[in-house]
C-alpha cells in the first residue's frame, strides 16, 4: 500500500492539471470561500452597528445591547470546532469537494434565515433564540469550509507555489468582510433611513441566496484533488481521520503548534484589523456610520495584496520567517497605530479627554459583564464606554460622575452628557477631514500588512504540516478552536476590558497577549528545512 507523507501536497508531475483547471480551482474556491464569510460577517457588520442587539437583544442600555450581540457573534465562532470535527470527517473519508459543497449550503441557508427571524419586540425570547440557534449553524458550516477550500487548492498546486495559489483563499475571507462592508452600504444608500432601520438591513441576509446559488454552480464544476484520488486509489484514505488527528505519530504536536503557534496569533491579528478597527471607529471614535464602513471598506480592500504578496513570499524565503516577523512587527506597532487612527478620526474628542478628564466613583464601581440588577454606577460606566469617552474609577461612599474637577448634579444619562458638552465633547457623529482620512487609511494599511505577513503563509503552512490521509481533520480542528475562541471572543473581550479599565486602547491588550503566546510557541516549535518544508519534530 503506497503511503502519502507529510509535506505532500500539490500533485505529482503526471497528474499536474492545466492552467485552465488550476484558474477554476482557484477562482471557484475562492467566490466559495468570499461567499462564506461574507454569510458569516454580515452580523458582525450589523452587529458593530448596533442594529443586531436593538433588535434581538433588547437590554437595559445601548452597550449591554451591543454586548449580547458580540455575544452571539462568538457564539458562532464557538461552534467552529464542532464543525472542524464533522466536516473534517467527511473531507478526509469522502473526498474535499462534495464537502465544501455541503457546507456552503449550509452557511447560505442559515444565513438567510437571519433576515427573517422577526424581531424580539414581536416574538420576545424567542427571536434571540432563533438567532443564536443560526449562528450555531453558520459555526458549524464555517468549521468545515476553510480547510476545505485552502486543502483544495493547496492539492492542486504545483511544487513551489502552494503560497502563492493559496493566498488568493487567504485574500478571500478579507473579500467576505468587503463584501459585507458594499452589499451593507449599497442597500442602505438605495433605501430611505427609516426604511433601512425598520426593515432593509434584512435585505443583505436574504442576498446569501443569491451568493449561494453562484457558488454551487461554479463549484459543481470541479472535481476531486488528485492528492484525494491517489490516496483513495491507493487505499489509503484514513478509517477514523478525527481519531487518527490525536493519535498519527508526532500529530499532537503538529497540532499543539497550529492552534497555539499559528491559529491564535494569525486570527487576532485579522479581527483587530477588521473588526475591533470598525467598532472602534464607529463607537468609540464617534465616526459617522457609513463614513466608517466607507473608510476600512477602502483600507481593507487596498490591504487585500498583502495577502497575496507574502503568500508567494513565503513560497521563496519559507513559511516561518513572515509569521514570526509579523508576530513581532504587531507587538511593537498595534498600540501606536491605533493611537494615530483615534487622533485622526475625531481629534475633538481626544483634546477633551485631556483637557476635562472623567472620574466615575461610587461604592461599588467595578464592572461585571452581565449583572443581575446593575448599579447606578454600572450605569454610568455603560453610557460612557458606549460614547467612546475615556474615564478613571474611584471608591466612594455615593456615586460621583466629576468632569474636568467639577461635579454633575444631574446623574441621568442626560445630564452627563449635557456636562460633557459644556466640558467641550463634541458627542456626535463627525466625518473626520480628507486629510485625517488618509491617515486613517494608512493606519487600516498597517494592520492589514500585518495581517497579510501572518495569513499569507499559512493554509499552505497548514496543509505541508499535516499528512494527506488525515489533512482536513488535522488542519481545521487547530485552525477552527483558534479562530473561534481566540479570535471569536475578541470583540466581545476587548470591549469588556475597555468597560472595565475605561481607557479606549485597553481592548488591545488581549491581541498583544495571545500575539505574544503565538511568537513563543512559533519560534520554539516549529521547525522548517527549507521552502515548502514546514514541520514539527
Amino acid at each position: 500500500m503506497a503511503t502519502i507523507l507529510a509535506g505532500d501536497v500539490g500533485p505529482e508531475a503526471d497528474a499536474t492539471p492545466s492552467r485552465k483547471d488550476i484558474q477554476l480551482v482557484i477562482t471557484a474556491s475562492s467566490l466559495g470561500t468570499i461567499f462564506e464569510w461574507y454569510d458569516f460577517f454580515i452580523y458582525g457588520t450589523l452587529a458593530a452597528s448596533g442594529i443586531i442587539g436593538r433588535t434581538f437583544f433588547p437590554a437595559q442600555n445601548e452597550l449591554l445591547q451591543t454586548l449580547y450581540a458580540w455575544a452571539g457573534f462568538a457564539v458562532g465562532f464557538g461552534f467552529r470546532p464542532l464543525g472542524a470535527i464533522l466536516f473534517g470527517f467527511l473531507g478526509d473519508k469522502l473526498g474535499r469537494k462534495y464537502t465544501f459543497l455541503v457546507t456552503i449550503t449550509v452557511m447560505g441557508l442559515a444565513t438567510a434565515a437571519v433576515g427573517m427571524v422577526p424581531s424580539a419586540a414581536a416574538i420576545g425570547l424567542a427571536a434571540p433564540f432563533i438567532i443564536i440557534s443560526l449562528r450555531v449553524l453558520q459555526g458549524l458550516a464555517l468549521g468545515g469550509e476553510y480547510g476545505g477550500a485552502a486543502i483544495y487548492v493547496a492539492e492542486h498546486a504545483p511544487p513551489g507555489k502552494s503560497g502563492y495559489f493559496t493566498s488568493f483563499i487567504q485574500a478571500s475571507v478579507a473579500g467576505g468582510f468587503i463584501l459585507s462592508l458594499v452589499v451593507v452600504l449599497l442597500t442602505k444608500g438605495l433605501m430611505p433611513a427609516a426604511v433601512w432601520d425598520a426593515w432593509g438591513w434584512r435585505v443583505p441576509f436574504l442576498f446569501s441566496l443569491v451568493l449561494l446559488a453562484v457558488s454551487l454552480w461554479m463549484r459543481l464544476k470541479l472535481s476531486e484533488s488528485p492528492v484525494f484520488k491517489k490516496m483513495k486509489a491507493a487505499g489509503d484514505t484514513a478509517r477514523n481521520p478525527f481519531v487518527e488527528s490525536f493519535t498519527y505519530p508526532g500529530n499532537l504536536k503538529r497540532l499543539f503548534v497550529a492552534l497555539f503557534g499559528i491559529a491564535a496569533g494569525l486570527t487576532v491579528i485579522w479581527y483587530t484589523a477588521m473588526f475591533t478597527v470598525l467598532s472602534f471607529l464607529q463607537g468609540t471614535m464617534r465616526v459617522q456610520e457609513t463614513a466608517a464602513q466607507l473608510i476600512v471598506g477602502f483600507g481593507a480592500l487596498g490591504g487585500l495584496g498583502f495577502f497575496v504578496f507574502f503568500g508567494w513570499l513565503s513560497d521563496r524565503v519559507g513559511r516561518k520567517a513572515p509569521i514570526v516577523i509579523g508576530y513581532a512587527l504587531t507587538l511593537v506597532l498595534i498600540f501606536p497605530i491605533f493611537w494615530v487612527m483615534g487622533a485622526a478620526a475625531n481629534p475633538e474628542l481626544a483634546r477633551a479627554a485631556k483637557r476635562a478628564p472623567v472620574v466615575v466613583s461610587g461604592p461599588a464601581c467595578q464592572y461585571e459583564l452581565f449583572p443581575a440588577k446593575p448599579s447606578e454606577c454600572r450605569r454610568l460606566l455603560d453610557y460612557l464606554s458606549k460614547k467612546g469617552v475615556p474615564y478613571t474609577k474611584a471608591h466612594t461612599p455615593v456615586t460621583l460622575v466629576i468632569v474636568g474637577g467639577v461635579g454633575v448634579d444631574d446623574m441621568t444619562n442626560a445630564g452627563v452628557e449635557t456636562a460633557l458638552t459644556r466640558s467641550g465633547y463634541d458627542l456626535k457623529p463627525v466625518i473626520p477631514t480628507p486629510g485625517n482620512i488618509v491617515l486613517i487609511l494608512l493606519a487600516i494599511l498597517a494592520l492589514s500588512a500585518l495581517s497579510g505577513i501572518t495569513y499569507g503563509p499559512v493554509a499552505a503552512l497548514l496543509a505541508e504540516l499535516f499528512p494527506p490521509r488525515i489533512r482536513y481533520s488535522s488542519m481545521s480542528i487547530p485552525y477552527h478552536i483558534g479562530t473561534g475562541y481566540f479570535g471569536g471572543f475578541l470583540p466581545l473581550i476587548s470591549q469588556v476590558i475597555v468597560a472595565r479599565t475605561g481607557d479606549p486602547y485597553a481592548g488591545l491588550w488581549y491581541t498583544v497577549a495571545v500575539v505574544a503566546m503565538a511568537l513563543v510557541v512559533t519560534v520554539f516549535m516549529l521547525d522548517e528545512d527549507k521552502p515548502g518544508t514546514a514541520h514539527v519534530d
